[in-house]
């Protein structure tokens, strides 16, 4: 029913006399087409309050500027005098009044809709970091990080930007379209707030506190987004990228993140030579530190100081951990990775290029260090 409003506004684009104008200004300034039912919902809501109140502005101005016009008084006409008039009481009483209403009653449906979160057919557990997020589908025990994949040399202005720009991750949210999908937002530091504005999604994630959310994407794409929440100085650089895919290959997808999750999987019980610590030192190093610190551990100075050499890889150990934990200036914490693949990444660090400590870290070293 809402949605005949924003037919009659594209009608009226149509035939405007700057066509071409009118259709840009549509696709730059208007909300992004909705692909769920509750994004429509909010689509059309939104229509249909800009079109209440585009009527109301020209009512009302109309009025006005006919009374200042008609009744000016060089025309020689005198100012009426009355004082209560209790008709005109009640229809400036009455009008707005079924005007909030007619308001009212489609936007409680939308935000009661909006709430509805039961009975999902998945269930997602998204956790906000500075600055990255993590996914967890707690029915299918799969969990994993994503972050930016910007490369650094375009976000640094050395190379062009790319067409998703910012608006990149590594590890994007896959989810089987059809499907009614939950989300479950936390955060493990500050508050984030997980936005993907073509769902017409957008919850806080409030450490200590846990929200919810739902969607069901009807067709298959891929919907990037952004943490909508100041939460620190990389906040622009937490995208939220979704996958929609057939159901079919959603099976797929998730059958091999299983696979993954057994063979990337650390026993906290193992006992770890040096050796294996730096190969697996190698990996974490590979997907979380080498896009600043680089390969070669020279960095990227001043902002991402070389490792190869420097104070903190051949200093104390416990001084080394508690950096990698707490994390410094334009280095984010790295709280969220577990005490064996810290542990791993630092005998890496500490063993690696120029650095020939000997030192070996265990994860249980580590457990102790946390705060």
């Amino acid at each position: 029913m809402i949605s005949k409003w924003a037919q009659l506004l594209a009608t009226a684009a149509i035939f405007s006399p700057s066509l071409a104008s009118a259709q840009s200004a549509v696709a730059r300034y208007n909300l992004q087409d909705p692909q769920t039912p509750i994004a429509q919902q909010i689509y059309d809501l939104h229509t249909l309050i800009f079109a209440i109140c585009c009527v109301i502005f020209v009512t009302v101005f109309s009025a006005m500027f006919y009374a200042i016009w008609k009744h000016r008084k060089s025309v020689g006409h005198k100012a009426a005098q009355f004082h209560e008039n209790v008709t005109v009481e009640m229809l400036w009483t009455i009008i707005p009044l079924l005007i909030l209403v007619a308001m009212a009653y489609p936007a409680t449906k939308t935000v009661i809709a909006m709430k509805d979160t039961s009975s999902p057919d998945l269930t997602v557990k998204v956790t906000g970091y500075q600055w990255q997020w993590n996914y967890a589908y707690l029915q299918e025990g799969v969990s994993f990080y994503s972050k930016l994949a910007t490369p650094r040399d375009q976000i640094e202005g050395t190379a062009t930007k790319g067409q998703n720009y910012l608006l990149e991750v590594d590890n994007p949210l896959v989810v089987p379209v059809g499907k009614k999908i939950r989300i479950i937002t936390t955060a493990n530091d500050v508050i984030h707030s997980w936005w993907v504005p073509a769902f017409g999604v957008k919850q806080d994630a409030i450490p200590g506190f846990v929200r919810d959310t739902w969607f069901k994407v009807d067709k298959p794409g891929v919907y990037r987004g952004q943490c909508a929440e100041l939460c620190g100085k990389e906040h622009g650089f937490m995208p939220i990228v979704v996958e929609a895919v057939e159901p079919e290959k959603f099976a797929l997808w998730m059958a091999d993140q299983k696979q993954k999750a057994v063979a990337q999987a650390d026993d906290p019980n193992k006992s770890w030579t040096l050796d294996e610590l730096k190969e697996r030192g190698a990996k974490v190093y590979a997907a979380n530190c080498q896009v600043c610190h680089q390969a070669t551990g020279l960095g990227t100075p001043p902002v991402f100081p070389a490792l190869s050499g420097s104070k903190i890889a051949t200093g104390p150990v416990a001084d080394h951990v508690a950096l990698v934990l707490s994390g410094k200036n334009a280095m984010p914490t790295w709280k969220a990775l577990s005490d064996v693949e810290i542990a791993a990444v630092v005998t890496y660090e500490r063993n690696s290029w120029n650095n020939k400590t000997g030192d070996m870290v265990s994860p249980a070293d580590v457990k102790k260090l946390r705060k």
